[in-house]
């Protein structure tokens, strides 16, 4: 799920608590009377003072998915080629969109984007063999068995 920022108070709250600390009242008692947090209503009333501000400001901080403007191109790039990887993808973005990605980053993005890469089983078959013993058809280790002298 994408970020999203907490919105504002409203302007009207806003006026409330500055016409309160205008009439006298406390920050505690503000904070109470209007049934917000302390904070708020000091660094409310700190900015006014301060620099003068009363309405809300703009919304900051928030840095867009590096690989979002990509993500067109990314669904249908996986949409004809559902066998494709992870390293085949970073290396299309940077080639085609001089993009690079970490292999966290695509699999995140692939996730928030619903997609989903099948898995290769390109690698050779291991040579050693089993690594578990076999079960005998009553369930137990073939090492297990008794041996009787016969």
């Amino acid at each position: 799920m994408p970020y999203q920022q907490g919105k504002a108070y409203s302007q009207d709250l806003r006026e409330r608590v500055f016409m309160a600390s205008d009439e006298g009242e406390r920050v505690g008692e503000i904070a109470e009377l209007l049934q917000v947090s302390v904070s708020y209503v000091s660094k409310a009333l700190k900015r006014r003072r301060t620099t003068g501000e009363t309405t809300v400001r703009s919304g900051r901080g928030h840095k867009p998915p590096k690989l979002a403007p990509c993500y067109p191109a990314i669904r249908a790039y996986v949409a004809e080629r559902a066998d494709t990887t992870i390293e085949t993808l970073r290396a299309w973005l940077l080639a085609t969109h001089q993009v690079s990605a970490s292999v966290g980053l695509i699999w995140h993005t692939l996730r928030l984007l619903g997609l989903r890469l099948k898995k290769s089983r390109s690698g050779r078959v291991s040579r050693i063999g089993r690594t578990s013993s076999q079960l005998e058809a009553n369930g137990a280790t073939a090492s297990r068995r008794l041996i009787r002298p016969g």
